[in-house]
Order: structure tokens, then sequence, then C-alpha cells
């Protein structure tokens, strides 16, 4: 269950209700993985000894958002495996407490939802489909292939901000001007003085999906993250193909800012985990490794040798 119960001060303040579901978009191909995931799906990839998916479900549950909805695809039913009871292997794990809570951990984390999307036609239109689930209230997106590092959580503040704006909060972190191709990049300016209590807060001023470093009007991308009012899910309807002729979310929103609905973003400066590309994956895999107490220290050193190693030869093994 959540570590963190969700803060009702803001919805208590303007009479707003807050986000209380997530919404994780998973139903993409992940081609940049193949052929690993012709059979396995992106999103279980493991990191160590977990999968991509279950740092993120465990990163809503922290903030609060205990019904979490998957936007899957075909050949994408064990993501939702994971999370289900295995009564068998609970009973062969029964002399070993240490993994059979690790197992019982992923039936306990969240009530799990699915919604299958049967055609992979943009971000925009695969949250779309979580308008039977969601309604009318406000929710959190979390892309599938990134999360931050669960001691310095971002959604808490982006809840509370969209809790208190009613509009649409997103989260941003600065790129190098040559990476802006791969990212939603905005236009800010200040944010009304009485947000700025609440982290580095920003007003966006436009978004445009992917432009090349010469038309990016910023180096602040779109972090994976979104809150999003239930407006949004009109909004989409009315959103045209855009780039890659898909239906996207960076659009939709823009078109609600367009029509007078306020958009803040909270500038993140933590540890962002990308697991996206495969180079990013394996940074992460590395980083968490040498992070984890019960196999930092042997794996550094290891790693270290290995950096260090004549590269013809490598380290002993």
């Amino acid at each position: 269950m959540s570590e963190h119960s969700a803060n009702p001060s803001a919805a208590a303040a303007t009479g707003r209700s807050r986000a209380v579901k997530a919404v994780i978009p998973a139903a993409g191909l992940a081609t940049r993985f193949l052929p690993a995931t012709k059979a396995v799906p992106k999103e279980l990839l493991p990191v160590v000894d977990r999968p991509v998916l279950q740092y993120i479900v465990e990163e809503a549950t922290q903030a609060g958002l205990n019904d979490v909805l998957l936007i899957t695809g075909r050949g994408k039913t064990a993501m939702v495996d994971h999370f289900d009871r295995r009564p068998d292997l609970e009973e062969r794990l029964a002399s070993k407490p240490e993994l059979l809570a690790a197992v019982k951990r992923t039936e306990d984390l969240a009530e799990i939802y699915t919604c299958r999307q049967p055609e992979q036609l943009g971000l925009g239109h695969a949250v779309g489909y979580a308008e039977a689930h969601v309604g009318d209230a406000p929710f959190a997106v979390l892309l599938g292939d990134e999360f931050v590092r669960p001691s310095e959580p971002l959604l808490p503040a982006m809840l509370e901000l969209q809790a208190r704006t009613g509009g649409v909060v997103l989260a941003f972190f600065e790129v190098d001007p040559a990476e802006t191709t791969r990212y939603g990049i905005a236009s800010v300016e200040p944010a009304e003085s009485e947000l700025t209590g609440i982290g580095d807060v920003v007003k966006v001023t436009g978004m445009v999906e992917k432009p090349k470093p010469e038309d990016a009007p910023s180096n602040l991308a779109v972090l994976g993250r979104y809150v999003l009012p239930g407006r949004i899910f009109d909004a989409i309807k009315r959103t045209k193909p855009g780039s890659g002729g898909e239906i996207q979310l960076t659009d939709a929103m823009e078109l609600l800012r367009t029509e007078g609905v306020p958009v803040h973003a909270i500038v993140y400066r933590g540890t962002r985990y990308d697991t996206g590309m495969p180079l990013g994956y394996l940074q992460t895999v590395v980083q968490i490794a040498c992070e984890r107490e019960d196999l930092g220290a042997e794996f550094r050193k290891w790693l270290t040798e290995f950096v260090n190693s004549d590269a013809s030869g490598g380290p002993n093994t």
C-alpha cells in the first residue's frame, strides 16, 4: 500500500478533487529492444531483480495513487500477471520468507486494472482509452519507461499543484539542446507567487512536440509524468494527428491551454531513470545495482576492475 497518504489540504482549500488514480500507457511495440521484446514486454525487463513496471507502480503508490490502470496491447498480458497472485509459487517459497515477501509485495501494491489499446496511434490516443475508468476526475499519467528515485519524489508536488490550479500539471527536466528532437519542449514564464511554495513551479506558455534544436523554445523537456483534468478526454477527441501522424498528448494539452485551462509544471532536479532506449536502460541497471546495499559494494568493485582492465582481455571472472 501507499507509504504516504494523500494530503487533502489543497482539495479542501479549493473545493477541487485530488487525483487518486494513475494511468500507465504500456501498449507500445518497443522496437528499440527487439528481439528481446518480441515475447517479453519492455515494461517487464528487469532492473536487477524488479521489472521497470514495478518501479513505476511503486512510484504511484508512494504518492497515494493506489488505483492503477494499465493501457496494454497484444502480447502484454504478462504485465498483469506480474501483479497477480501465484499460490503455487508462494507455497514453494514458504521456507524462504524474504523471497516470499518480495513476491507477495507485488500483489499488495495497488489495485491493478487493464484496458486494451488495439492500435498504437500515439500517446494521446492511448490516454483516451482511460476515460471510462477515470471519468471526469483528475488523474495522473506515468509513462512506462521512466521513473524517479524514491527518495526524491516528484508526484506529490504535482498532485498538490493540480489540486490548487485545477488545470494541467507537467514535469520538466533540462536537456542538452541537441536532444530536443526526442521530447515535447515547452516555453515558460514565472509562475504565480501563490504557487511557488510547492516547488520549482513555472507557468507553461506553449508546447511543441519534438522540435529541431533551432526551433525549440527552451531546453525544458517533458518528463513522463502528467496530472490532468478530466476534460483532457474531450480535447483528445478534438486533436488531429500531429508528429508522426499520431494523436499526441502534447497537442491535446496545448489545445486546452489555448482555451484558457491553466498549464503549469514542476522542474524536476532529482534523479530520473530512463529505460526507453538500450543505453538508458543499461545505465539504469548499473546505477541501481551500484546503489543496492546487498550488491553495491561487490558490484562497484567488479565494475571498477572491469573499466580499468585491458579492453582486449577484460577482468578475470
